[in-house]
C-alpha cells in the first residue's frame, strides 16, 4: 500500500518531507488536511500508535490560542481538540496500511527507519 503523508501543502516541513520523498522514490500519497481534515477513528489510530504529545503542533497558533489545561489533557482530549481542529497535529504525519509510523521530519535517517525505506 502507498505511503499516506498528512499535511498542508504550504508548511516548509512537509515541503522537505515530499522533496526528499521524491529525491528517494518514494511513492506517497499527499492528503491536505486542511481542505480534507482527519476522521476521528484516524485520529484515535494515530494516537494509539504514536501518543498526543509527539502529535501536537506546539509552534502553531491553534495551540497558543488554547488555555493553559492544555498541560493536563488526557490523550481523549487531545484527540478531541485535534478532531476539532486539524492544525493542531504536527505535520506531516506518515501514514502506512492504516498504522501512523512518524510525525514531523528533523531526522531523516530516523524517518527511513520509521518507513522502513
Amino acid at each position: 500500500m502507498t505511503l499516506q503523508v498528512y499535511g498542508i501543502p504550504n508548511c516548509g516541513t512537509c515541503k522537505k518531507a515530499v522533496t526528499w520523498l521524491q529525491a528517494n522514490s518514494i511513492d506517497y500519497e499527499f492528503n491536505n488536511t486542511k481542505e480534507n481534515p482527519p476522521t476521528r477513528k484516524q485520529i484515535q489510530s494515530w494516537v494509539k500508535s504514536l501518543g498526543s504529545a509527539p502529535m501536537r503542533n506546539t509552534s502553531g497558533q491553534s495551540y497558543r490560542a488554547l488555555g493553559d489545561d492544555k498541560k493536563t489533557w488526557t490523550d481523549e482530549q487531545w484527540i478531541e481538540a485535534f478532531t476539532q481542529d486539524a492544525m493542531l497535529l504536527k505535520r506531516p504525519i506518515f501514514v502506512k496500511d492504516g498504522t501512523a509510523l512518524a510525525v514531523g521530519f528533523k531526522d531523516e535517517k530516523l524517518i527511513r527507519e520509521k518507513l522502513g525505506f
